[in-house]
Order: structure tokens, then C-alpha cells, then sequence
């Protein structure tokens, strides 16, 4: 089993730009020891655009894409090497490893990801993972390294996702405004949360948030992969984390847990149109696990060819997301017809425009 670490780039870089070498010292060594005690450990880091801004010498984070691109390409080697030259000194291998958007929303890719993912666990080597700026979209991006580390823990059917951050965990205010802040330490139940005014403040080169860091124990909990935020600065807490020792905030794994495939297309497959669907078939949908067949749809939305992946709505209310058999051009011309009917228009169509074992609910 593997345990995946993110770093996001509030300890991993001043709000100079300059490394917090003090921090990715204890870290790495952190990192070496568990290995040495059988724990096979993946890295996940942000902090790639901050120091190239740094080596640069900007002075704010850029905002075109191109710019942060560029940022990205100068930062990433240097920020490698750090983390290379601190896991050598202990005796341990690392790998770089560049990931997009792209990488996990395409299956094969996906599935060619993992296999070279488990490969270096196999070999002893710490992969350090981070997104590859220089090439990423405005359209394909995970939008934060805390969705990356959920996803690469997904991916290897982690034992366990541990987020570091600057601050001790989940508050049930924000402890840089409120004194009286106190530290959530359990949660079970994220509905809960549901209440409290979780923020997006972060540092000054990073993307995320808290906001960003319970979405992706959430995702990583509904996979049945238990998730803790904790304080990265401190000493020892990712061997506290990584034992099960009290500290942070601790998101239990939920129950029921999803295929791989369905956990692939809930969290990492970009929807590209939205089918409305009627009544009869929504209740099927959400109830007898059936296919959706041309007959329930009652209207196309968007554009998109054969295997890619739609919404599925009724009245207003998102139900699920599935791949579709048919593209919208195919689906237009078929739509609110039975089977029959459909072979008159489409000989060589699919039965169903989403296959039970291709749709989730959401």
C-alpha cells in the first residue's frame, strides 16, 4: 500500500520565493524513514511557478498563462533537485514525474500512469509529482495540486493521502482572523461542514486554500482512502500522520466504496455536454441502476462524439454523469424514440446512449 504526501507551496517556498529548505530538510528525511520502515511513499508538490519567480526575480505571480507557463518551465528543474538531492543524502531514490489534466481525463493514459506510478513504488523509487504548467490549458488543468494529490491517490489505491499545509489543520473558523479558532481534529461526516465559511486564502504563490485541501480528503474519503491536513512546518508530522498518531484534521474513509473505473469517471473525466432527461427515466437512473435509453432523453445539450462524458439532469437537478454511445449530432436525431425506431434512423447504433456500467451518480 502507498501512502501519497502533497506539499502545497506555502511551505515549500517563503513569501519571498526562496525554498523553506528548513522544511523540505524534515520532510525528506521523514519521507527516507518511512521508506526505510517499509512504507512506500509518493510526493506531490506545488511550488514549480514560485521559484521560477524567484530565479526570475518577478516580483507578483504572473497572470497570463503563458507567463506562468514560462515561470513553471524555470522553477521546475531547480525545484526537483531540491527535493532529489534531500532524499539521496538519506539513501533514497526520486523520480520526477509531469502530469496534465489530460494525462488522467484519457483512460489509457490514465491507466499507462499508474502502471509506471506502481512500477517506481515497486522499485523503491519516491516519485515526485508535480503538474506540468509549461504544457497544461486553461481548459485542462486541475486547478490546484491538492485535486492532483487526490487523483494520484485514487490512482494508486493509496492507503492513505496526507495534505500538508502551513497551518495545523481544519478550523471551525479562520485562525488568522478569529483567536478563538478552534481545530477540527476528527470528521466523519463532511455534511457537517457544511455550515462553516471554509475559505480560499492561501499563500503568496498558491492556488489553493483550505477550501481546495477538504475537497480533496473528500474526494480521496469517497474512494475509501482516509485523508489528514497537518502542519508541514512542524517536525514529525508526517510520520505522526502516516502512524495514525492524533494531530491535524483526520477524514475518515467512507463505506460503499466506487470501481475504479466509475471513481475515473466521477472525478477525472471532463464532461463535454449534458443530457435532460424525463421523469421515468431519472427515477430508473437513480433507483434501479438501468442504462439510459434514447426514449428518456429529452434534450441534447452541447457538443460531443461518442465516448466522451455527459451530465445527466432532470428538472433542473444534476443525477449523474455517464459516457455516452452516441455523439449529439447522433442523439438529436433519435432522441425520445424507442429502440425500433432509432435502428429506422441509426442502423449501427448502440441500445443505450450510456451503458449502467458507464454512468455514476452524482
Amino acid at each position: 500500500m502507498t501512502l501519497v504526501v502533497k506539499l502545497g507551496s506555502s511551505i515549500v517556498a517563503a513569501d519571498d520565493g526562496e525554498l523553506r529548505t528548513d522544511v523540505l530538510d524534515s520532510v525528506c528525511e521523514q519521507v527516507s524513514a518511512l521508506e526505510r520502515g517499509g512504507e512506500r511513499i509518493v510526493m506531490v508538490t506545488s511550488g514549480a511557478i514560485a521559484r521560477g519567480m524567484r530565479l526570475m526575480e518577478l516580483p507578483v505571480r504572473p497572470r497570463a498563462m503563458d507567463e506562468l507557463q514560462a515561470a513553471s518551465a524555470v522553477g521546475q528543474g531547480d525545484l526537483f533537485r531540491a527535493y532529489q538531492e534531500r532524499l539521496a543524502a538519506q539513501g533514497t531514490k526520486s523520480a520526477q514525474v509531469l502530469l496534465t489534466a489530460a494525462d488522467i481525463a484519457a483512460r489509457t493514459n490514465y491507466l499507462n500512469a499508474r502502471q509506471t506510478l506502481r512500477r517506481l513504488v515497486k522499485w523503491g523509487v519516491v516519485p515526485v509529482i508535480n503538474e506540468n504548467d509549461t504544457t497544461a490549458t486553461d481548459e485542462i488543468t486541475f486547478g490546484d495540486n491538492d485535486f492532483l494529490a487526490a487523483q494520484v491517490a485514487l490512482l494508486l489505491d493509496a492507503r492513505l493521502l496526507v495534505l500538508l499545509t502551513n497551518i495545523d489543520g481544519l478550523h471551525n473558523a479562520d485562525p488568522a482572523l478569529d483567536a478563538e479558532a478552534e481545530l477540527i481534529s476528527e470528521v466523519s461526516d463532511f455534511s457537517t461542514l457544511d455550515s462553516l465559511a471554509i475559505g480560499d486564502r492561501t499563500s503568496a504563490f498558491g492556488s489553493g486554500g483550505m477550501r481546495s485541501k477538504v475537497a480533496a480528503a473528500e474526494m480521496a474519503s469517497e474512494a475509501g482512502i482516509p485523508a489528514v491536513i497537518c502542519n508541514g512546518t512542524r517536525a514529525g508530522t508526517l510520520v505522526a500522520a502516516a502512524g495514525g498518531e492524533a494531530g491535524g484534521t483526520r477524514f475518515a474513509a467512507q463505506e460503499g466504496k466506487e470501481s475504479s473505473f466509475k471513481l475515473w469517471l466521477k472525478y477525472a473525466k471532463p464532461t463535454r455536454g449534458r443530457l435532460l432527461v424525463d421523469a421515468g427515466a431519472a427515477r430508473v437512473l437513480r433507483e434501479s441502476g438501468s442504462s439510459l435509453l434514447p426514449v428518456g432523453v429529452a434534450e441534447v445539450a452541447g457538443s460531443f462524439e461518442a465516448g466522451d462524458a455527459v451530465d445527466v439532469a432532470s428538472a433542473g437537478e444534476l443525477i449523474g454523469k455517464g459516457i455516452s454511445d452516441y455523439s449529439s449530432r447522433e442523439l438529436t436525431q433519435v432522441i425520445g424514440m424507442k429502440t425500433g425506431a432509432v435502428r429506422d434512423v441509426l442502423p449501427h447504433a448502440a441500445d443505450e446512449v450510456i451503458h449502467r456500467d458507464r454512468f455514476v451518480l452524482l
